[in-house]
This record gives C-alpha cells, sequence and structure tokens, in this order.
C-alpha cells in the first residue's frame, strides 16, 4: 500500500493540490444549508464561489464526486464527494465509493496529493473510528498513484 498520512489538524491548512470536502446529494440548494464542518471552514476562508459552482451540477449521485475551484484557498481545487444521503446518513458503500471516486476525479486532473477528512464522521452520522477504517481499507485496495493524507479534524 502506497504511504497513507494520518495527519491530526484542520483539513484546509494541508499543503496539497487538492482536499475533499464530504458533501451531500446536492439536492438541496447550498444556500438553504448552514454549512458545518469542512463545508463551514470552506465558506468561512474560501468564500461561497466553490458552492456557487457545485450548485451547476445539479443533483449528485450519492459516492460521486465532483470538482470545483478552491474559492480564495490556496489549493488547485475542491473535489465535492456525495457521502451522505438525503437522510443525512452515511454507508459503507457511499465511503468507500466516495474515496474511489475522489481518487479518480484527482487523478484524471493530474494532481499530485490529496487531503481527505472522515468521510461520514459528523452530519453522517458515522462513527468517526469506523469511517476511518473503512476510508483506510479501500484505499489499501485501490492503490492510488498520488500522495495521500488522512485528515482527522483537531481544533486548532
Amino acid at each position: 500500500m502506497p504511504d497513507v498520512a494520518m495527519v491530526h489538524g484542520d483539513l484546509l491548512d494541508q499543503d496539497v493540490d487538492v482536499i475533499v470536502n464530504a458533501w451531500n446529494r446536492n439536492i438541496i440548494p447550498w444556500w438553504l444549508l448552514l454549512p458545518q464542518g469542512v463545508s463551514g471552514a470552506i465558506k468561512r476562508r474560501g468564500g461561497t464561489g466553490p458552492f456557487k459552482e457545485l450548485a451547476k451540477y445539479g443533483p449528485i449521485p450519492l459516492g460521486a464526486a465532483v470538482l470545483t475551484s478552491a474559492g480564495k484557498l490556496p489549493l488547485k481545487g475542491i473535489i465535492h464527494v456525495a457521502g451522505i444521503n438525503m437522510l443525512w446518513r452515511a454507508s459503507e458503500r457511499s465511503i468507500r465509493d466516495s474515496v474511489k471516486n475522489a481518487l479518480d476525479l484527482a487523478a484524471e486532473h493530474g494532481f499530485q496529493s490529496i487531503a481527505f477528512p472522515i468521510i461520514g464522521a459528523g452530519s453522517g452520522s458515522f462513527k468517526q473510528d469506523r469511517a476511518k477504517a473503512i476510508m483506510l481499507d479501500q484505499l489499501q485496495l485501490l492503490e492510488p498513484s498520488l500522495e495521500v493524507m488522512v485528515v482527522v479534524f483537531m481544533k486548532r
């Protein structure tokens, strides 16, 4: 398995090309939501630009991934994954598909490095340790060709 760095800190502070935002299916307009977690931090620090771009994609299939600009963040982009369903629940399948599709999209766009939050934890109501184990297992199965970080959030 390629090296997957486990980091404790803030996803937005990682020195990578692209970060992953664990999003929803994009059916409810972003401006009606009160973004929390990673999405809230992106909105506060990166502006609303990435979410306005995301709105143009319309509904996103569960587990799918889309790329937007990074707004005001010093990144090459943000990959938004539909890690939770309409009932705000993640599943093992949605977590695995989100990891796979984010990696595929990053590779397709030539990114060299990517940082993931723990997909499904938080708003997805999945236990953090279980979600992290699923992600690490999926990364091992995929053997990504780029540098991968999994970031466990810790307040500064």
